[in-house]
């Protein structure tokens, strides 16, 4: 009988309560519980109808639909569906049959999920009758015994544990009082369930889990975590999806929107009673002041587990008065902290150690990450489209605005809305205007972060913004140092607020979006360019300066990239009295400069002149000189520029500097880098750089004298020298290194170096050494004085074996031996207890020392190529092992040792191209393993059972003949299975086993290269999230089960001399973009590509016999590699269409057939003299191409 349900519209629904759930309208959130004649007329009907208004779907039932001796399923559905059960004790309850197995199933399905309650409302009974303790419901259940014997217990149990609930009594109250009261507690319970999440979520997937682990949310200690990131990057919107996944573990949770906003209009208070309101789920106590909130929340809170997010924060005091002290919350509970910066956090930070030892916490720092670019591009499409990809016609340009956008989900989901339902010519002129200024809406939600800062923090941000991005951190950081504007502690500020970024190699980053943001911010200091502060594009800068117009307003100027030589004059900078960088490119500076520039810190001259030309120019304030890609003839003028009152008369082996001298002394200069063309043979009198930091001397001459000042500047830091070698000239570095007493960094590379005197050993701060592609032949036993050496690089020279003293380097974490001759390692490198990385790349070392298990701090060990026979049982010893690489060692046979599956932190390992026979059974114990590499190993007998934490797996086809199921691996995002088909003839007849390949369902990237053997198809249509696929395609039969998802698809040994692929594939792949053939001996003609739409590259390679293309109009490349040299080829269409690009190695004629949009097709002239090209433009046929064999 159909069921007849009491519920509202999709009208009256109301998202503010909608817990999110992705059901169907049919859901419930509440579901009542109720004897009919008792209260059905009254309360009930009230309570009813009172929680409809407020937008809650609520079931109830009617009395003649109680049909039989079992619940239905409808109302089966309807009792799980639901969140919240409202039980209303009346004195017949427990009469009713029907009441008291709603009763026990709303029980069973309560007790399983956490995110279910049940709210007990005594009616006209009391609490005690529903326990039991009274004859009431005692007589009820009696009285069904006879009948109903077997669900007595059961019906008892449910009563007496909906009982031990709070519940609400409705005896002495008013009807309307008590209805509203649980009305206003469901509409919490179910607000509070889930958060509202944004309509396309796309790859947040992986950042929950990370969070979650970063939580550690099974544990029992009080944990912070820090969501941290700039504007725009969905910081909340993780806090919300992590929110929604755990919160129903704890006993209570509350989630605090936009504190920052809150705090500024003075409601810390309101944000106080909210915490107390959604955590204790009863009425908010009175709270006048910030500090009795506090004393309430410490005191109400310390004994229960709780979820608290605190979103927006940006200040110490916001979190102080919510959720300063870890102790004021249970065991197990977590706080989650949402921020675009993190100064105010009291994190230690390797450089200010001990600074925060007031405010001590365990905070785990989450840092957001930009979106990748297909993720990009799906969440720019659902946007600006509804659909999860962009049409063929749409595609080019959603890429172009996609990338304009860097990942940043608040510019591609503005940007795409804005878009939505307009005609193509509105996205072409939104392109271009992103090319000039950011988005306006995107521009005002960045530009908070740089409100923020002070005015210091202001100029290094823009600075950046301008010129930085990617240079090393060290080299703007002595120009902002001597501009006064502090840039350790403010550098690390930017850092905090998610400005900027400290990349590994110490280089400076900003995301493109901030990037637009600070040149916008310039662009907006005033229309006329002249009188901004910084000119980054160097058509309009040189335009300012050419017109005489450039001001005092100007303090960073780049004039490079100009398409010729120009020479500027005294008039041109006449007013630039605050500039203090200058960027140059060739040409040179003519006429008297006295008295200008003279707040110069930085100039950078690439292409500079040999002979500067600029008079009396005395940069005295200039901190870093950089030059690069000229000529040199003498120092004389570039030394002159950087004399700070004092004279110098240079007689340097019969030559001078040519001008230079004057920017090459002064007492503020701290970095001089020097870039050449191999033409220097000597370095200056370096002994007035009394302050000098950093000294680069790289592209010079094999024999390079080097003057003997440089070894007396006692804070240098940096030296790097950089030639050619030229074994007949040996290099010889100067004796008194110990007078470099400041010095971290020594890079002496590619000279001719043999040895290195014993002084090396007192350069006590040495962090860094480097003697890579050098003659060395031995290391000094001093060496072992370096106590603070991190790392030493010696690849490529003639090292024969390390001193004993090696294993003194007690800090050492990265060891580089590559390519070096020797034969063995010394026992005393087990002396290494700070090592990390240890390379032996291409090395005939045979065997790891005994003492390897010492190395516990070892997380990387190359032996790619090297001479290794044989992993020690000592490798297990390794415990904090990440990554081993045995891989192309042809010496390495016979078993890997089983103690390798004590390597619980390993996480790659590869052994391909090694001539092993067996894995131990081991390897399943690797829980960390996230890559295995086995391709090439074609004597592996067998594949063991293999952890199921694997995300890379390759190996040889071989082992598909054996026993083997890898479906355990679920977790597989990558798997190549390649070449190594055995003779049939000695494994019988038959396919190769891949069935289990379907369980795979994390597979995007999949290659099956087996050469001869055939197998089918039909598990790859499993495979929903596979884009790339590389197979041999021998079977004659259609492709008719490939994924939809695939993007690229690569075939091999195509068997037919004729291939049509509307014919092959039988399907329609509108995401294929790419489409590879290879290695097909026997193929002529190649076409048939109307199903694949969105195919834009198309490759062909070693395919000796093609003759013929026909290809369609919306292709942009073709690749063809056949033999021969590379030439390229250029659609010149009257439309301008999609360029067309041919990439071929030719050894026969092949025509080339375009449909008509492509009217004439033509080389590059130069390129390939004897091709022609022909066009037709008959309607209706193709336009053709024939490329003849060059003469």
């Amino acid at each position: 009988m159909k069921r007849k349900r009491d519920s509202p519209g999709p009208s009256t629904m109301s998202a503010s309560v909608d817990d999110g759930d992705s059901s169907s309208g049919a859901e419930f959130k509440v579901f009542l519980s109720f004897r009919g004649p008792d209260t059905r007329l009254n309360f009930t009907d009230c309570l009813y109808h009172s929680l409809v208004k407020a937008g809650i779907r609520v079931f109830r039932d009617k009395e003649d639909i109680r049909q039989g001796e079992k619940i239905g399923d409808e109302l089966l559905h309807a009792i799980k569906s639901s969140k919240i059960y409202l039980s209303i004790f009346s004195r017949s309850y427990a009469s009713s049959v029907w009441c008291l197995r709603e009763l026990t199933h709303m029980v069973e399905c309560w007790s399983k999920a956490k995110d279910k309650m049940i709210l007990p409302i005594y009616f006209d009974v009391d609490p005690d009758d529903v326990k039991l303790r009274t004859p009431l419901y005692l007589d009820a259940l009696e009285k069904h015994r006879e009948k109903f014997g077997c669900e007595v217990p059961q019906r008892k149990e449910a009563l007496t544990k909906v009982a031990k609930n709070r519940g609400l009594e409705v005896k002495n109250e008013g009807h309307g009082e008590i209805i509203n009261a649980i009305t206003k507690e469901v509409m919490t319970k179910l607000m509070k369930r889930r958060r509202i999440l944004p309509d396309y979520l796309v790859g947040i997937h992986d950042q929950v889990e990370a969070a979650v682990a970063l939580l550690n949310e099974g544990s029992c200690d009080i944990r912070y975590l820090v969501i941290h990131g700039m504007g725009g990057i969905g910081k909340t919107t993780l806090a919300s999806a992590v929110f929604n996944r755990i919160s129903n573990q704890f006993e209570g949770y509350s989630f605090l929107s936009d504190v920052c906003e809150s705090t500024r209009y003075d409601r810390i208070i309101d944000l106080q009673k909210q915490l107390l309101l959604e955590i204790l789920q009863g009425q908010s106590p009175e709270i006048n002041d910030p500090n009795l909130g506090i004393n309430i929340i410490r005191e109400r809170l310390c004994n229960k587990k709780v979820l608290l997010v605190i979103d927006d924060v940006d200040k110490w005091d916001q979190l102080s008065k919510l959720a300063k002290e870890s102790y004021w919350f249970g065991r197990g509970s977590k706080i989650i902290i949402t921020t675009r910066n993190i100064n105010f956090l009291p994190i230690k930070d390797e450089e200010e150690e001990g600074n925060f030892q007031a405010h001590s916490k365990d905070f785990r720092i989450y840092n957001m990450k930009k979106m990748d670019s297909s993720n990009a591009l799906k969440l720019f499409s659902q946007h600006a489209l509804g659909m999860d990809f962009p049409p063929p016609h749409l595609k080019d340009i959603s890429r172009r605005i996609t990338k304009k956008a860097s990942g940043l989900p608040l510019a591609l989901e503005v940007i795409g809305a804005s878009l939505f339902g307009k005609h193509r010519a509105i996205w072409k002129e939104t392109l271009k205007k992103l090319d000039s200024k950011p988005n306006q809406e995107v521009f005002v939600k960045l530009k908070i972060s740089y409100d923020m800062l002070d005015e210091d923090q202001r100029g290094i941000f823009l600075d950046i913004a301008c010129y930085f991005i990617g240079k090393e951190r060290l080299q703007p950081y002595y120009m902002w140092k001597a501009s006064s504007y502090s840039p350790k502690t403010n550098i690390l500020a930017l850092s905090r607020m998610s400005l900027i970024k400290i990349e590994e190699n110490d280089r400076l980053w900003m995301h493109d979006q901030l990037r637009d943001l600070g040149r916008e911010i310039i662009r907006l200091e005033d229309n006329d360019p002249r009188k901004r502060s910084r000119l980054w594009m160097p058509n309009l800068a040189l335009n300012v300066v050419q017109q005489k117009q450039a001001s005092e307003n100007i303090v960073a100027l780049r004039l490079t990239g100009g398409r010729k030589v120009y020479n500027f004059t005294r008039e041109e900078f006449s007013e630039l009295s605050n500039l203090r960088f200058l960027e140059l490119d060739g040409g040179n500076l003519i006429g008297d400069f006295k008295n200008l520039l003279s707040e110069l810190k930085w100039l950078s001259w690439s292409n500079f002149p040999s002979r500067l030309k600029a008079k009396n120019l005395r940069l005295e304030k200039l901190v870093i000189l950089e030059l690069s890609g000229g000529r040199l003839g003498d120092w004389a003028r570039w030394l002159q520029c950087m004399v700070r009152h004092c004279t110098m008369h240079f007689t340097l082996f019969g030559t001078d500097w040519a001008g230079w001298e004057q920017c090459m002394v002064s007492s503020s200069l701290k970095v001089i880098h020097i870039y050449n063309d191999g033409n220097l043979d000597w370095t200056p009198d370096l002994s007035k750089f009394k302050n000098l930091k950093r000294f680069a001397f790289c592209g010079c001459s094999t024999r390079p004298l080097v003057d003997g000042s440089l070894y007396k500047l006692k804070h240098l830091k940096h030296l790097e020298i950089k030639g050619t070698i030229d074994e007949c000239n040996p290099f010889t570095i100067p004796s008194p290194l110990g007078g470099l007493t400041s010095l971290s960094t020594l890079y002496i590379e590619n000279m001719n170096v043999e040895e290195i005197h014993h002084s090396i050993g007192e350069l006590r701060q040495l962090k860094y050494l480097s003697f890579r592609y050098c003659l060395l032949r031995k290391l000094p036993n001093s060496i072992g004085k370096l106590e603070s050496l991190l790392e030493l690089d010696l690849g490529e020279t003639k090292i024969t074996e390390l001193p004993h003293h090696i294993g003194d380097l007690k800090k050492l974490i990265r060891l580089t031996l590559d390519k070096t001759p020797i034969k063995k390692l010394p026992n005393s490198i087990g002396g290494l207890k700070s090592l990390i990385e240890l390379r032996l790349v291409n090395t005939d070392i045979t065997e790891l020392p005994a003492c390897i298990d010492d190395l516990k701090s070892l997380k990387i060990l190359y032996l790619y190529e090297s001479a290794i026979r044989e992993l020690p049982e000592a490798i297990g010893m390794l415990v904090n092992l990440e990554e081993l690489d045995a891989s192309e060692c042809k010496n390495l046979e016979g078993e890997i040792p089983n103690a390798i599956g004590a390597l619980s932190s390993l996480k790659s390992l590869n052994l391909s191209g090694s001539n092993i026979r067996r894995l131990p059974t081991s390897m399943n114990r690797l829980s960390h393993l996230q890559a295995l590499q086995l391709q090439g190993c074609d004597k592996l007998e067998q594949i063991p059972e293999l952890p199921m934490s694997l995300e890379y797996l390759d190996f040889s086809s071989l082992s598909l003949w054996t026993t083997i199921d890898l479906s355990c691996l679920t977790d597989v995002v990558e798997l190549n299975i390649s070449k190594g088909t055995p003779q049939l003839s000695e494994f019988g007849d038959g396919a190769p086993n891949i069935e289990w390949t379907k369980g795979l369902s994390k597979l995007e990237t999949l290659g099956l290269i087996m050469e001869d053997a055939t197998f089918s198809h039909d598990n790859l249509a499993t495979l929903s999230r596979l884009q790339n696929l590389s197979m041999d395609w021998i079977d004659p039969r259609p492709l008719i089960a490939l994924p939809s998802s695939l993007q690229s698809l690569t075939l091999f040994n195509l068997r037919s001399p004729v291939v049509e692929f509307d014919d092959v594939l039988k399907q329609q792949l509108e995401k294929l973009v790419k489409l590879r053939v290879q290695s097909c001996k026997l193929l002529e003609r190649l076409s048939g590509f109307p199903r694949l739409k969105g195919l834009k590259h198309l490759s062909v390679r070693n395919c000796p016999r093609l003759m013929e293309i026909q290809v369609l109009g919306f292709m942009r490349d073709i690749s063809l590699a056949l033999n021969g040299d590379v030439k390229d080829w250029r659609d010149v269409s009257r439309h301008g269409k999609n360029r067309l690009v041919f990439s071929y190695y030719w050894c026969s004629t092949v025509m080339v057939r375009i449909k008509q949009e492509y009217k004439m097709l033509r080389p590059h002239v130069g390129h390939h003299q004897g091709a022609h090209a022909q066009g037709y433009r008959g309607s209706g046929y193709p336009a053709r191409t024939e490329v003849h064999r060059p003469s």
